[in-house]
């Protein structure tokens, strides 16, 4: 499918975005205002609390349930403890998404065998591997709940005290002694902050620490965000499992998409006209004898239809796969498609060797709809197209000086072609604004 990358060049693969904020301050010093950080400290002191009563019900759940196991009652608390678990890890996701903007998939649901009953849903659930790392997710929390809390609380409070020190430093009561805050003392030695110099120096302290708290809070949410993601989240192997599903089911789709096509050209194109040519030589054949002139004619425009039916099964082979592509690989085939499109095309190919067959043929089929469109769509006046190789990709980009304004939204040309690239770990790009040019990148695996 398509992403939320925008490359305009062979040496330009960088992420898109919108056309950045302009701040007048750098990130090290609006940090502590912005509301990414109070969002985070924020999810930090709920964490302490939430991780509490959850550690709490996991441990209660879990240690009555494995108590109980020598008799049938403990399987039923144990699985109740379990969905608990899962339970909490949906307000887990959700607390995360709010307010850390990481957005984690919940993993697949329990599946209890059909008909069975309340002890197909406990055996499901105690044997689904989502529900155990949601209770190892309430078990390892609390400690870093506690350690996370502590240290962003102090850093958080300390900073922000010590900055903003001058302007509450007239709460410490003079008749009692105090007129500064006293870091040390005894009856012979007192160090109280109260001098214009002592303010300053609190103040700039309280400053460096109020601007490492917001970095030092980063640090802690991503290890946050990490074990919702490890731990509240599907597998690798269940993601992995369902990628493949639906690219295979993108796969079957194309394949039959193609059949489909196949034959109705042969049906449509060559095949009717062979038909036609089959009618036209007997008709000939019935007048040779009679009128050999008008026999020879027929047997002229026959031999002509033969022609176009060849060109059309030339055609239709090379849609489904050039010899040239074969033979010589995807500089020449790229070539051949290039002079065959409605405008002047420039072909760079640089690769040091020949990719998997199978990518090699997906990327030839991808360049050569990219031109289509180009040809039907795009009202340009020039077209380029450059292949290259880096990190085990093989890169494709096609640029064309036409109107813009193409998509990959549902329904277009563009869209199939996405899902295509998508079925073999591909990504297809497009940028293409309104008035041009149009770049189209595609990035497929080397070997597939």
């Amino acid at each position: 499918m398509a992403t939320e990358y925008a490359p305009q060049t062979r040496d330009q693969w960088e992420p898109e975005g919108s056309s950045p904020r302009r701040h007048f301050l750098p990130p090290a010093l609006r940090a502590p205002v912005e509301a990414r950080t109070w969002r985070e400290f924020g999810y930090l002191m709920l964490s302490l609390p939430i991780s509490i009563v959850l550690f709490t019900f996991a441990i209660t759940m879990s240690s009555i349930g494995m108590a109980l196991l020598i008799t049938f009652l403990g399987v039923p608390v144990l699985a109740a403890g379990l969905a608990g678990c899962r339970g909490f890890g949906a307000m887990e996701r959700a607390r995360a998404r709010a307010l850390l903007k990481v957005d984690v998939a919940a993993p697949a649901p329990v599946r209890p065998k059909p008909g069975g009953g309340a002890m197909s849903w406990m055996g499901a659930m105690l044997n689904n591997g989502a529900s155990w790392r949601h209770l190892l997710y309430a078990v390892l929390h609390l400690p870093w709940g506690i350690f996370a809390f502590t240290l962003a609380v102090t850093l958080w409070t300390f900073g922000w005290g010590m900055l903003t020190y001058p302007l509450w430093q007239w709460v410490f009561p003079v008749y009692a002694g105090m007129d500064g805050l006293q870091l040390y003392g005894d009856s012979t030695h007192n160090l109280y902050l109260d001098s214009p110099v002592e303010l300053a120096a609190t103040s700039a302290f309280g400053l460096l620490v109020t601007l490492v708290s917001p970095w030092v809070i980063r640090a802690l949410t991503t290890v946050d965000a990490l074990m919702v993601a490890g731990l509240l989240g599907p597998s690798k192997l269940a993601t992995r499992v369902s990628e493949l599903e639906s690219d295979r089911g993108v796969v079957v789709d194309t394949a039959a998409a193609d059949l489909r096509r196949i034959e109705r050209d042969l049906h449509d194109g060559a095949q009717a006209r062979l038909v036609a040519l089959a009618m036209d030589l007997g008709l000939a054949k019935e007048k040779l004898t009679e009128d050999p002139e008008a026999a020879a004619r027929m047997v002229s425009e026959a031999h002509g239809e033969v022609k176009v039916a060849l060109q059309e099964l030339r055609d239709l082979a090379r849609g489904i796969h050039p010899a040239v592509l074969t033979d010589r690989g995807l500089d020449a085939a790229l070539s051949a498609v290039a002079s065959r499109c409605t405008v002047p095309v420039q072909v760079e190919v640089d690769l040091p060797s020949r990719p998997a067959p199978a990518i090699e043929g997906i990327a030839y089929f991808t360049v050569s709809e990219l031109l289509q469109n180009v040809s039907k769509h795009a009202r340009a006046s020039r077209a380029t197209i450059d292949v290259w190789h880096t990190a085990d990709r093989l890169m494709l980009q096609v640029s064309d000086n036409g109107k813009g304004g193409a998509d990959t939204q549902s329904g277009s040309g563009l869209a199939g072609l996405a899902e295509r690239l998508d079925a073999v770990d591909g990504i297809l790009v497009v940028d293409s604004p309104v008035g041009g040019p149009t770049t189209v990148t595609a990035e497929l695996p080397w070997r597939g």
